[in-house]
């Protein structure tokens, strides 16, 4: 049996695995790739790596974008098998991978505009909305805890992995002639005692384990200490008529949030002038799906709803759906809590709260959840005295707070107590959905606690595998990060830098329009350099704060 690493390896989105055994070629997870360009350009890969083609089905451990967000494009290359999920993970899909495919769309749409005034061809989208809406037809709901066959010798069971609503960990056994290998595939672990949804389950044997390392660096605070700490910045900024704003995610980190007001509110410490605004299409439509599901809720949970209370609903909350009631926000005055999405600050409404407020001293910026290298999150998170944002170098004077006891994901000791219910000593754990200097730490922590073999796969690795601990590893380094030739483009930039200045006396002789217009170019790639200096310099400091 092969097992291909199409994603999450070493990095913390695209989550998939590509499985080739005697009877079938299936995938676990088909998530997009999100972060900066390079990443990015991972998700125009699909058709060498994926072969959607030739895959008989697909298993979704959840509806996270960078788990499901590639299930259009695969069908849109010819992937044509069933995908197999939890019920709420189905109707969570219908609303966020038809936003993601207006995404798509708008971004082409807008790329394109700029490339056909250039006489460039236009650009496509990943896939459509038409896609998206193809895809929803393929998914095929199972329930927690039933095992199923997708495919002669093969079956599956989902389990609930306490990350968000539907979310699952799965167990998977394929027999090839006469011998069954088990293989457990964590997904996403849940952290323990969240708010509405329950612990994640246990498992107890498997012979190679895909185990999740978000966290496998650090701990999170405590639930109690992490609701003073979005109280301490309600406070912060409501006494200095500021707003806080929230970047989180539509699904599961919003939901989790509005709870907490409402805990909040509930103490008294959520002032009653203060509104709370859902800046998010997807987040309310989601919301809508968790309160349909209460079912799925933790137990605590659902006796506050058989009794009568929604813990979802707050008296000064408000659901902003249209752009222009978004704009609204940033020219109202006063404070307000602003949720609003993309979780990392790199897409959506967030960028424009951010830009209105991240410069006010007496502003409030709170990061609820993980903050991937190279997101706008991240650098903010780390400490950056200025960002660019949509276009803008703004100075970031607002207080940051960064709370991971909201994060879904679990800490470092919570994945450690999860992988503690193991009873088989040989079990080969593969430590994939983190950065790579985490999922050391993590690895070491396992082979001392454990005693057992940790492998740190990479993007686009091949393992062979077999009982009784064989690895046999196949990597493509080359296309797991390409090579950038810096030489090569620095000296291209000190060409054309060097055939302006040989040229200096044309453009003085120039009108001065043209003269205006050429400065005004020269000083534009000059505020990029500045901005590239000082990303340099912010990435130096942290390394050597690092080392």
């Amino acid at each position: 049996m092969k097992i291909s690493f199409l994603g999450a390896a070493r990095t913390v989105t695209g989550s998939c695995y590509v499985l080739e055994c005697e009877h079938a070629r299936f995938a676990i997870d088909c998530g997009m790739h999100q972060g900066n360009r390079v990443i990015e350009m991972r998700n125009w890969d699909e058709n060498d790596m994926y072969r959607p083609g030739s895959l008989d089905f697909i298993l979704l451990t959840h509806a996270h974008i960078d788990h499901s967000g590639l299930l259009p494009r695969l069908v849109a290359q010819g992937f044509k098998g069933q995908v197999y999920t939890t019920s709420p993970t189905k109707d969570l899909l219908g609303i966020m991978l038809e936003d993601s495919a207006r995404i798509q769309e708008t971004e082409a749409q807008w790329r394109s505009t700029k490339k056909l005034r250039v006489g460039d061809p236009p650009v496509q989208p990943l896939y459509t909305v038409e896609d998206a809406q193809k895809s929803l037809r393929q998914l095929k709901t199972e329930d927690y805890n039933q095992v199923f066959e997708p495919a002669p010798g093969i079956r599956v069971k989902f389990n609930d992995a306490g990350h968000i609503l539907g979310s699952a960990f799965i167990e998977l056994w394929v027999k090839e002639g006469d011998e069954e290998t088990k293989l457990v595939f964590s997904g996403d672990l849940g952290r323990p005692n969240q708010l509405l949804v329950r612990d994640a389950q246990t498992v107890e044997t498997a012979d190679f384990l895909f185990l999740e390392s978000t966290y496998g660096s650090r701990n999170h605070k405590n639930e109690t200490q992490s609701r003073e700490e979005l109280a301490e910045a309600i406070k912060y900024s409501y006494e200095r008529g500021e707003k806080v704003i929230i970047p989180a995610f539509a699904v599961e980190r919003t939901q989790e949030l509005l709870y907490t007001f409402h805990l909040l509110h509930k103490e008294g410490r959520l002032p009653a002038d203060m509104p709370v605004y859902v800046d998010s299409p997807l987040a309310i439509k989601a919301t809508e799906i968790f309160r349909r599901h209460w079912d799925y809720y933790d137990q605590q949970t659902k006796d506050l709803v058989k009794n009568g209370e929604n813990p979802l609903d707050l008296p000064n909350l408000r659901f902003t759906l249209t752009a222009d009631e978004s704009r609204a926000i940033n020219v109202s005055q006063g404070p307000a809590i602003v949720i609003a999405g993309s979780g990392m600050a790199n897409a959506g409404r967030i960028k424009h709260h951010l830009r209105h407020n991240i410069w006010k001293s007496g502003a409030s910026i709170v990061f609820v959840g993980f903050q991937a290298e190279g997101t706008p999150g991240r650098r903010i998170v780390d400490g950056a005295k200025t960002i660019r944002i949509l276009g803008e170098e703004l100075t970031v004077k607002a207080k940051v707070f960064t709370i991971g006891g909201f994060s879904g994901h679990a800490g470092q000791t919570q994945i450690l107590d999860w992988l503690s219910h193991f009873r088989n000593p040989e079990v080969q754990v593969y430590l994939v959905h983190g950065e790579h200097s985490g999922q050391k730490i993590l690895a070491g922590l396992i082979r001392e606690k454990f005693k057992l073999n940790v492998h740190i796969p990479d993007y686009l690795d091949e393992c062979l595998l077999e009982k009784g601990g064989r690895f046999e590893l196949t990597a493509r380094p080359s296309l797991a990060a390409p090579r950038i030739d810096w030489e090569y483009l620095l000296e291209e930039t000190a060409g054309k830098l060097a055939q302006v200045q040989e040229r200096l006396d044309f453009i003085q002789r120039m009108g001065m329009t043209n003269q205006v217009e050429i400065r005004g170019s020269l000083l534009a790639i000059n505020s990029r350099f500045t901005s590239i200096l000082s990303e340099l310099m912010f990435e130096q400091r942290q390394k050597t704060k690092q080392e």
